[in-house]
């Protein structure tokens, strides 16, 4: 079965039955996509989900920034599925090897600075490829030393952090559904549609409102998401919800280009990371009271899949 099929055997929700509306859109989002990978998940196959991915981006006209984890995609397959990203003109970026978790004690900065790198050679040779880098969990280090370690590489390196903006659990809504599909391969997904759609809603205007009140003004934006079957099914759902509520679409390169002091900076924070946002706001002491840590994580949406029985 392929997502066509699938999807026109799919109830629709109230998001899927709406129209599009072009909107005067004032604030501008760009899409970014970690972990592509070529495993097996119910449903679709990776070729499928790929092809899926790719053709929601085409028919809007949007290129993404795929965030690419190499030990993922170092095969054969994997190397196809990259081809057609790079092909088709997405940006392909840095997100290591192996997905180390830079803040735990068998990891130093070192040990991570030749995961970058053995990252980098899976990527290298594509044409789209930009010196662009995204941490692992959006965790930059526990201690000064890896902290400003990494830090320094990078800039010698001439690599840009990939800083998210609006960060979300995508990868646990994902996560519940697939176990539910492996259970039950018939389980109606609307109700996963709906609460994905209204958590990703959630996370954007708590990251957008915190912005404005950090920055005074408003900022381009870029979303965390995950090359994954949850938004093999629902990106055009994603996109459909932010454009009927004003929001408009911006090429991931783009935003990384913008000269926006948001995208440079480097805040003094200990633990590092987060979305930028979360950072920037943390550095100034003003805002720990809707700080929460870690700023996003399957705890926190757990319990509210729990007592909607997903």
């Amino acid at each position: 079965m392929n997502r066509r099929q699938f999807m026109s055997g799919l109830a629709l929700g109230s998001w899927a039955l709406a129209p599009r509306r072009p909107a005067a859109a004032k604030k501008k989002l760009a899409i970014t996509m970690d972990d592509p990978r070529t495993d097996e998940t119910p449903l679709l196959s990776a070729i499928e989900r790929n092809r899926a991915i790719l053709e929601t981006l085409s028919q809007a006209n949007l290129k993404a920034a795929l965030f690419v984890c190499g030990k993922r995609v170092d095969n054969a397959a994997g190397g196809a599925l990259l081809q057609e990203w790079d092909r088709q003109g997405h940006v392909l970026a840095n997100h290591t090897y192996s997905h180390p978790y830079l803040p735990a004690p068998e990891v130093d900065a070192q040990d991570f600075i030749e995961d970058i790198l053995r990252g980098e050679d899976v990527i290298a040779d594509y044409s789209r490829f930009q010196r662009i880098f995204r941490f692992p969990f959006l965790k930059e280090g526990d201690t000064i030393e890896k902290r400003d370690g990494v830090r320094r590489f990078l800039a010698e390196r001439d690599y840009r952090v990939g800083h998210v903006t609006i960060d979300a659990s995508d990868w646990y809504v994902d996560y519940r559904m697939s176990e539910r599909l492996d259970k039950d391969p018939g389980a109606d997904l609307s109700p996963y549609r709906e609460f994905y759609l209204q958590h990703l809603w959630e996370r954007a205007t708590f990251y957008d409102d915190l912005a404005t009140k950090v920055f005074g003004r408003q900022i381009q934006h870029t979303l965390l998401i995950h090359h994954s079957l949850l938004n093999t099914l629902f990106l055009e759902d994603v996109l459909r919800m932010f454009e009927q509520r004003g929001w408009g679409w911006v090429d991931a390169a783009d935003v990384f280009a913008f000269e926006d002091d948001v995208f440079s900076a480097s805040p003094d924070i200990l633990p590092a990371g987060e979305s930028i946002v979360w950072a920037l706001a943390k550095q100034t002491g003003r805002f720990d009271d809707v700080l929460r840590y870690p700023g996003e994580d399957s705890r926190y949406e757990e319990a509210a899949m729990d007592r909607l029985g997903l």
